[in-house]
């Protein structure tokens, strides 16, 4: 992929503080700063951030774009003379074009660009001013791509972590608001990290004990913007795609710095399920809050922000690259499943299932759940998980400061455990054979009366599933590693003949070669051990224009 493939792409940070003259004083808002993963090696060892890998790709390239705009506190004129095709307009007020440095910087296309925008150089301090103040960049950058190539503006990308994610909703409404339905036009896709688009949960709480606890009560009053009681996130559908909105949602409230927030959090959880029992937050935004009804979602086990969190972790560039730029759509549903142990006998069961996807060569995951994250599928009385929590679409259309958090159900209809992105593109060796990506399988059971065992681990086991696409793709099933060796690859022809001869094993066999279904999308998956058998659906649909 090259530079005049890549849409521009804009990077929206977060919530800053009252004091906000450190992060005015910071270059790239924070998207420089990266992760060091020790006893790891090659790409997985050091992560330079978010901006930095991207102007490093070879994958997808981008173009160092941000001195491009200036953004002030009060209206500059414009400076005359020579604008190089620009006008006196979009060399004055407050989000302007340097002339100069865009004439150096989009030589030779405005295209492949990556853009920080800098709202908290902005004033007064509000959404609506940094929302209009998106806008305006955004059709900076328009006209930028369109003077270079005539009719070759596809809109722009927006990564935005934390409040940047309330910014970027703004921004879409005034879209909106201007012209009816030119949102869709001006942004292609949007990732939003920990963005808490419907509000923050402890802002419910009595504000005496919001305001009691140290290191939170010089925010409080600046927090108010994202209470909880808010549906102003119902509007965004009505002015933008929400299948191009992808949150990424983080889980690890245990490595969160900011220690008054995490407990802030789980006193909220008493006002939903009248114990103490479960955080469900990355520190300070609750994944139910991170959501939004009708949007695809991931999980990553990271904290709101930290030296390893959702905004510089390398899962967050991962999942985000492949939202953007993908070329393939992958789905993963329950079919149907059966639990034949547990059930503990002195006390109440429920039980919770969950997956994980790691996929080849990238030492992360796109997908996370597990009992520590507290975000596995649940709580089941059934054996066959065919009960449990509501519809999430429409959970997740209420406030957040209504009583309950019954957001733990299925991700979307026909029991939808996953959806994410892949590229087929990528092949980081001449020896890899096909997409692979490994699934983590965990059911597990918890005594809610306390009597027996609280925490028993039902089923845990992995498999591989590697992925042919073409015209008539071909998928297999792998339960070990000993056929996806680079040292001793199989392509797809040596695999259909090796399933063949242990066809007889069933779903105990090495490989196997799953068969298309013909009355609806997808292959199907069996998963078999003791105490759990499922038959999940998995589905590679080529991915909308990218």
């Amino acid at each position: 992929m090259d530079e005049q493939s890549t849409r521009p792409l804009i990077l929206v940070r977060g919530f800053g503080g009252l004091d906000i003259g450190s992060e005015q004083a910071n270059a790239y808002q924070g998207f420089n700063e990266g992760t060091v993963y020790p006893g790891r090696r090659g790409d997985n060892y050091i992560y330079e951030g978010f901006l930095l890998r991207a102007l490093k790709s070879t994958d997808y390239p981008y173009a160092d774009a941000t001195n491009v705009v200036g953004y002030y506190s009060s209206p500059v004129s414009s400076p005359g003379g020579d604008l190089g095709g620009w006008t006196a307009e979009d060399t004055e007020g407050t989000v302007v074009i340097d002339a100069q440095v865009a004439r150096r910087v989009l030589r030779e296309a405005a295209k492949g660009t990556l853009w920080v925008y800098r709202f908290y150089d902005l004033s007064p301090r509000s959404l609506r001013t940094y929302g209009e103040g998106l806008v305006r960049l955004v059709k900076l950058i328009r006209k930028a791509v369109e003077s270079r190539q005539a009719g070759s503006f596809d809109g722009v990308d927006l990564v935005c972590h934390s409040m940047g994610g309330l910014v970027m909703r703004e921004a879409l409404l005034a879209m909106h608001e201007q012209q009816e339905g030119s949102a869709a036009d001006l942004v292609h896709r949007v990732v939003t990290l920990g963005t808490p688009h419907r509000g923050i949960a402890f802002q419910r709480l009595p504000r005496w004990l919001v305001d009691s606890l140290p290191g939170v009560s010089g925010g409080s009053d600046e927090l108010e913007s994202f209470s909880p009681r808010s549906t102003r996130f119902l509007e965004l559908e009505k002015a933008f795609p929400l299948d191009r909105i992808l949150t990424v949602v983080g889980t690890n409230y245990r490595s969160y710095s900011v220690g008054p927030a995490s407990v802030l959090n789980r006193l909220s959880t008493l006002l939903d399920e009248g114990n103490l029992a479960t955080n469900r937050s990355d520190g300070l935004v609750k994944h139910s809050s991170a959501q939004l009804p009708g949007a695809p979602r991931t999980f990553v086990h990271k904290s709101h922000g930290g030296s390893d969190s959702v905004v510089n972790s390398r899962e967050t560039y991962e999942i985000a690259m492949r939202f953007l730029h993908g070329t393939h759509k992958v789905s993963l549903w329950m079919e149907q499943a059966e639990i034949t142990r547990g059930k503990d006998w002195f006390g109440d069961s429920e039980f919770y299932f969950g997956v994980s996807i790691k996929p080849r060569y990238v030492d992360f995951e796109l997908f996370h759940q597990s009992a520590e994250a507290e975000n596995c599928y649940g709580p089941f009385a059934r054996a066959d998980l065919s009960d449990g929590p509501p519809d999430l679409d429409t959970e997740l259309r209420r406030p957040l400061a209504d009583k309950g958090d019954r957001t733990t159900g299925w991700a979307g209809p026909d029991r939808l455990i996953w959806e994410g992105w892949i590229d087929g593109r990528i092949r980081p060796g001449q020896d890899a054979q096909g997409m692979v990506f490994r699934l983590d399988v965990y059911v597990g059971e918890r005594d809610t009366r306390g009597i027996g065992f609280s925490d028993n681990v039902i089923f845990r086991k992995q498999y591989y599933v590697q992925v042919f696409p073409g015209t008539h793709a071909e998928l297999f099933l792998h339960t070990g590693e000993q056929y996806l060796s680079e040292r001793d690859p199989k392509d797809a022809a040596a695999l259909r003949e090796i399933a063949a001869a242990d066809a007889h094993l069933g779903v105990k066999a090495t490989v196997q070669r799953l068969e298309e279904i013909r009355s609806r999308p997808g292959w199907f998956l069996d998963v078999e051990g003791t105490g759990f058998s499922a038959r999940l659906r998995v589905a590679i649909a080529k991915n909308r224009e990218h």
